[in-house]
């Protein structure tokens, strides 16, 4: 299985901040490691069988790209620096899951359940997640042209990984994503990257959007009600002149868009 070239223009592209290392160069992203599975479906069913109350299976660094895996219950399950790219999840659960530095390139999770799950560090660029419900999780995924649709993020930790520089600055990437009419309600996007994402309808009612980039981002018709838009670079978006008010403390505000 071979990315796609569209795929694998957007996973050449700078993961978080320019200031970060690229976890991207050097690596041959067609090969078998990043492209094929050492299980099979029926192997992790058995796996997740085996796990101490059904819960909390281990696929930490197993290959696992490919694979159709959807309806699965993964709760608790740890997927650390695992393989995904391509696999289906659609309506899996992985409430609580663990998929901090794993490689989901183009990974399906339509309409999955990853509550409170830690997405640190993890590759999805391309990723779909229409519909998906990530409430409450830790996000500081690169999500670069990701769907998600109707997707929940409300009270999920979106901010940059202040603590962590070892690498440049850890954040959720949204470049390019598609979030319209995304729930986004009191999630801390603190310094998040939002460049030409489209948020139209989304809900970021009580959302942190604090010293986040939302250059060339499409706003029109976003709720802002109580968010925290301090520092917020809206540099050529596209905004709602009735949402103004809620942005008084962006910056770059008057090279926006105003319809």
């Amino acid at each position: 299985m071979r990315l796609t070239k569209g795929l694998l223009a957007l996973a050449l592209a700078p993961v978080f901040a320019a200031d970060a290392q690229d976890p991207m160069r050097g690596l041959d992203l067609t090969s078998p490691d990043m492209t094929t599975a050492e299980m099979t479906r029926a192997e992790v069913e058995a796996a997740l069988k085996m796990a101490p109350g059904g819960h909390g299976a281990d696929f930490a660094s197993k290959r696992l790209s490919g694979l159709d895996l959807s309806d699965l219950d993964f709760s608790g399950a740890n997927f650390r620096a695992g393989r995904l790219n391509h696999a289906n999840l659609s309506h899996a659960t992985l409430d609580g899951a663990t998929l901090d530095q794993a490689w989901a390139l183009d990974v399906d999770l339509t309409g999955a359940s990853l509550v409170k799950a830690s997405l640190f560090a993890t590759q999805m660029a391309g990723a779909h997640l229409d519909g998906a419900n990530l409430t409450g999780a830790r996000v500081t995924a690169d999500l670069t042209g990701a769907h998600l649709a109707g997707a929940r993020f409300d009270d999920a930790n979106c901010s940059a990984d202040e603590k962590n520089q070892s690498m440049g600055l850890m954040r959720a990437t949204f470049k390019s994503a598609d979030l319209r009419g995304a729930d986004l309600s009191r999630a801390n996007l603190a310094r998040a990257d939002l460049r030409f994402a489209k948020l139209s309808g989304a809900n970021l009612a009580g959302a942190t959007l604090r010293e986040a980039d939302a250059s060339g981002a499409d706003l029109r018709g976003a709720l802002l009600q109580g968010a925290d838009t301090s520092g917020l670079d809206l540099d050529s978006a596209r905004i709602d002149r009735v949402s103004v008010p809620y942005l008084a403390k962006a910056i770059h505000l008057d090279r926006a868009s105003k319809e």
